[in-house]
């Protein structure tokens, strides 16, 4: 039983930071990381590598998200 819990606390911290990373993405109309520098222009030359490295994060939080979510309806059946 301990495990279930340990694998909810995971479950709702990887749904934060889920939410939050696709929050920080720009999409057409700049999103929120124009208040964190991704909407510097040619100003900020790294912010492809900053978009890929976020792209990176959201597609490993989503693939553990999903990883948790099967784990808590097996172990919650």
């Amino acid at each position: 039983m301990v495990i279930t819990w340990v694998v909810i606390a995971v479950h709702i911290v990887l749904c934060v930071m889920l939410i939050v990373s696709i929050l920080l993405h720009s999409g057409k109309g700049g999103g929120l990381s124009e208040m964190f520098g991704g909407g510097l222009g040619s100003a900020a030359a790294s912010s492809s590598v900053v978009e890929r490295n976020l792209d990176r994060f959201t597609v490993f939080t989503a693939i553990a998200f999903a990883f948790t979510t099967m784990i808590l309806a097996i172990r919650l059946q």
